[in-house]
């Protein structure tokens, strides 16, 4: 099922005001990039990294409650990650002031420029600052406090 369609099966609207929060910590043993959804709802995960031929955007990873998943396997290759993610069941989502390319659908999307000519859409993804360490997992969490900042 296509990301449109899930939001609308859910009733989420991309533009629902941020409800949601973030932290995020190194993993010491693993060198991957992981995100854990540590909320009671489903979420779809998008991320945006510069690599060797410049800026990417991925996306959807669809993350169950209260679980994790790897969204990049090996070394981390970039200090700083973004994140755009949406709350399937309750609505809202986690964004941020990085503006990147996304789709409702599954998408490798090289550049971040004129995403709207090129057909796609813009969305607001929040930075990860990794510390340069070889692996690290964001947890997506509903907990009040830890929030990335927000235009």
């Amino acid at each position: 099922m296509s990301l449109s369609a899930r939001l609308a099966r859910s009733g989420l609207r991309l533009a629902a005001p941020a409800a949601l929060f973030l932290f995020a910590g190194a993993v010491p043993a693993l060198a991957d990039l992981r995100m854990c959804n540590t909320t009671g709802s489903r979420v779809g995960v998008a991320i945006g990294y510069r690599d060797a031929q410049g800026w990417v955007t991925e996306g959807w990873w669809n993350i169950a409650p209260r679980a994790c998943e790897t969204l990049l396997r090996g070394t981390l290759a970039a200090r700083f990650y973004y994140v755009h993610a949406v709350d399937y069941d309750k609505g809202g989502e986690w964004t941020g002031k990085s503006i990147m390319c996304t789709r409702n659908k599954e998408f490798t999307i090289r550049g971040i420029e004129d995403c709207l000519s090129r057909g796609y859409d813009r969305s607001g993804f929040f930075e990860v600052d990794t510390g340069e360490q070889k692996g690290w997992t964001i947890q997506l969490t509903d907990t009040p406090g830890a929030a990335p900042p927000r235009p």
